[in-house]
């Protein structure tokens, strides 16, 4: 048996110009000068869809008239059909303001078909959607509980004409003409269509209404077409007033990363990279790149490296609208967790701490530590990315470890070493910094370079100041010889 969930967006004309902006002015939307969405702040000053504009902004002057753009609502109810095939790859569209979701397959997997109705639910409202929600055995029958503001969950059949009666007949006629034809017949409610003679039905307003009305009970087919998301995603979201400030894009962009994690979902997959740009006025925008250390298709994660990267923006012009585009996406493998719970703590998210850095600091500016095959400590280590490798080789990893001496008190190399070797003063051949150094570990003779013409010859030593701490140096063994401080243990 097919299981259906609907979603209706009854303010879809509003909310795909202005659900990037939280703006106090009422907002509304007009087609052929009459009002056809609006807000709750524009609905509790007494404005109503299908009110002259003239006649709304005479009764709230401050109502920002936005004109209808088909094409954006277009955009939108395919982004959310995108974002909804994480739940079910049978997503069909339902133009104008709708979608219809086959979940009969995936309800074991989300252990229920409430619990999928409000994953949608949540979804919808964090991306900035107010949606009606109904499931039915048919599509259209579903479609039309939402349609008709009834979120029922109706799963079983012979519940559904009962449901489907209750309906007010707009949701069956496809037209104005259809209705006022039905109001004629005294038909206010499906149950009054449902109790009259078919073939008359048929002579007075056509097949076509009989044959939903069967589609809808499931007593004819209705075969849908599913959408098939794209290879790449890109999402726009248009502002309602232009932005000034970076920091208040984040929560245009917030909306966009939600949409995203839904869509990464529904392929399996993770993004290394992505770009949002802003668009300024004349097609002119401005790109910010975001990175990361491996795949990941978390949009609260996505939000925050997007927060620290707009924190530090400064705009050139102001923003009408943002572009989150992602390209690279790659199978996302989900963390391994352990059978029994052992008590300890998890260790940090590294990655996530190092791509929020680079966020804040630049992609520059944070990388990783790999070993070099050479005895020098200058250059015994060099800078390399810190995407982790799948199978790294004996000797070779992200960070440089140090080894124990025989006592086992101190790192036979320290992690500080300074840019360039510091000399020492000394006095009767015992080096001085910060007083007299006392030898603890050593020597430890570097012979190499010969071959590149930066060749040394030193004798290394662990020394210990009179504070206590304990520092690096070595004695250059030609000449003209002397003592250098080289390093710093923590």
């Amino acid at each position: 048996m097919q299981q259906w969930i609907a979603l209706h967006l009854p303010n879809l004309p509003l909310e795909a110009l202005t659900r990037g902006l939280a703006t106090p002015e009422p907002q509304g939307v007009a087609e052929h000068q009459r009002i056809v969405a609006c807000d709750g702040k524009a609905l509790a000053r007494g404005v109503r869809p299908g009110m002259g504009v003239a006649a709304a902004t005479a009764l709230v002057p401050q109502l920002a008239v936005h004109p209808r753009d088909p094409a954006a609502e277009t955009e939108n109810l395919l982004g959310l059909a995108g974002w909804a095939a994480q739940f079910t790859p049978s997503v069909a569209l339902e133009p104008p303001q709708a979608l219809v979701l086959e979940v009969s397959g995936s309800l074991r997997l989300f252990r229920g078909l409430a619990r999928v109705v409000a994953g949608l639910r949540e979804g919808c409202a964090r991306m900035g959607f107010t949606a009606l929600i109904a499931a039915a055995p048919t599509p259209r029958g579903a479609v039309w509980l939402a349609r008709a503001g009834r979120e029922l969950l109706v799963a079983d059949p012979a519940r559904l004409e009962r449901a489907l009666a209750a309906l007010p007949v707009r949701v069956l006629a496809r037209d104005a003409d259809a209705a006022e034809a039905l109001a004629a017949i005294g038909a206010a409610r499906v149950a009054d269509v449902l109790e009259l003679p078919r073939a008359g039905l048929a002579r007075r307003l056509g097949q076509v209404l009989l044959n939903d009305l069967d589609r809808a009970l499931g007593r004819l087919p209705d075969p849908r077409a599913f959408c098939v998301p794209p290879a790449r995603f890109c999402a726009r979201l248009e502002l309602p007033a232009e932005v000034t400030q970076a920091e208040a894009l984040v929560f245009a962009a917030r909306r966009l990363c939600v949409q995203l994690e839904g869509f990464l979902a529904a392929r399996a997959g993770g993004v290394r990279r992505l770009v949002l740009r802003l668009f300024h006025r004349a097609a002119r925008f401005t790109e910010v790149p975001i990175g990361f250390v491996a795949p990941s298709r978390d949009a609260a994660h996505f939000t925050a490296l997007a927060r620290e990267r707009l924190a530090t923006l400064v705009l050139p012009d102001p923003v009408r609208a943002l572009v989150l585009a992602a390209d690279d996406i790659v199978p996302f493998a989900g963390e391994p967790l352990a059978l029994f719970a052992d008590g300890t703590h998890a260790p940090g998210d590294w990655k996530k701490l190092v791509e929020r850095l680079r966020a804040r600091l630049g992609g520059g500016a944070v990388h990783g530590v790999a070993v070099a095959a050479e005895h020098r400590p200058e250059y015994a280590s060099l800078a390399s990315s810190l995407t982790p490798s799948p199978s790294p080789r004996p000797g070779e990893g992200n960070v440089v470890s140090a080894s124990l001496p025989r006592g086992g008190l101190v790192g036979s190399r320290p992690f500080w070493l300074l840019p360039v070797p510091q000399p020492l003063a000394e006095s009767d051949a015992v080096p001085h910094h910060g007083g007299p150094l006392r030898l603890v570990a050593g020597p430890e003779r570097i012979e190499s370079g010969w071959w590149d013409g930066a060749d040394c010859a030193r004798d290394y030593f662990v020394a210990q100041a009179p504070d206590r701490s304990l520092v690096w140096v070595y004695r250059e063994r030609r000449a003209p010889g002397g003592w250098f401080l080289h390093g710093l243990f923590a």
